[in-house]
């Protein structure tokens, strides 16, 4: 392995630990927000917080500038960023409020190892592209549905009124949520897969941040009644999600997985489940029982086997 990869492992490794933690600041910041309030204050501050990095980046990282006759170039070059900048906020704006709506309805660590399951999404997903999976995916796929029915099964007689439409279901309504945000979040990994290799990461970061933040505030304005002093009490778990959860993880997710394979990518952005689980103990004194311990380690080795190359892939290295 290369030093690049060394380098971009090492950023993704560092986003899922910030992302493991942040679990906890949305569980604490649902106690005085709302969820499109939350991800639109957090969005925005992460976006305001990348417009001085890119500043600087511009100002002092010795980038060349373009000549007057690459104009049509740059024109090319802008509506990409652009365009790659709509698309990633408008997947991490589905993504990140389904799992704040989530969120309210089960533990830190439930909601990290669900949110986990785009590990095994992103190869399925990437037949569409056409990119084959090996048997260890496929593998992988089951261990991950048995350990989300172990780690999401829930007594339908204990779900509140509003749950029973889900009842038929072995899990719970913010299962459900967590599992299509998972589903978002993993079109958000290809996306910036396809993207990074044709934009600046940060610019193309902070563009998404202020379109996750600006649908996230019409949801907030036409759905929730937003106060200035709940945020001013949640000032704490929104700062830690603006600033280290986007303004610093998303970025460093983007520049971590330029040249980096998306299933591998995925695989080390997925720790943040094993990170949220200690998080919530630490931090919340979530104890997990004993079905879920068995959920968290089945979705592991689900994890693991989605990773491991095949045959035909072993013969290519």
């Amino acid at each position: 392995m290369d030093r690049l990869k060394i380098r971009n492992s090492l950023l993704l490794l560092l986003t899922a630990a910030i992302w493991g933690v942040a679990f906890v600041a949305q569980s604490v910041g649902m106690e005085y927000v709302e969820p499109f309030t939350f991800n639109c204050v957090r969005s925005l501050l992460g976006g305001l917080v990348l417009i001085p990095c890119i500043w600087l980046l511009n100002r002092f990282g010795g980038q060349k500038k373009h000549p007057a006759a690459d104009l049509r170039c740059r024109r090319k070059e802008w509506k990409t960023l652009v365009l790659g900048g709509i698309l990633c906020g408008t997947m991490l704006c589905l993504g990140s409020n389904l799992q704040q709506f989530g969120i309210r309805y089960t533990t830190v660590g439930k909601a990290g190892f669900i949110t986990a399951f785009y590990i095994i999404i992103v190869p399925v997903l990437g037949l569409f592209l056409h990119r084959k999976c090996g048997i260890t995916v496929w593998l992988g796929v089951l261990f991950a549905l048995a350990g989300l029915y172990f780690l999401c099964i829930t007594d339908a007689a204990s779900q509140g009124e509003t749950e029973r439409l889900l009842a038929w279901l072995p899990v719970g309504k913010g299962e459900v949520l967590l599992l299509i945000g998972a589903l978002a979040f993993s079109l958000h990994i290809l996306v910036i897969d396809y993207f990074t290799a044709r934009a600046d990461g940060v610019k193309m970061s902070c563009i998404q941040f202020f379109v996750c933040g600006f649908i996230s505030g019409v949801g907030m304005i036409f759905t929730e009644e937003p106060r200035i002093t709940a945020v001013f009490s949640a000032w704490q778990p929104i700062l830690y999600a603006g600033v280290m959860s986007c303004g610093v993880a998303y970025t460093l997710q983007i520049v971590g997985q330029k040249g980096m394979n998306p299933t591998v990518a995925s695989l080390i952005l997925s720790l943040e489940s094993v990170i949220s689980v200690l998080a919530g103990m630490v931090l919340l004194s979530q104890k997990p029982s004993s079905r879920e311990v068995l959920g968290c380690v089945l979705m592991f080795l689900a994890i693991i086997l989605a990773q491991l190359p095949g045959k035909k892939m072993r013969a290519e290295r």
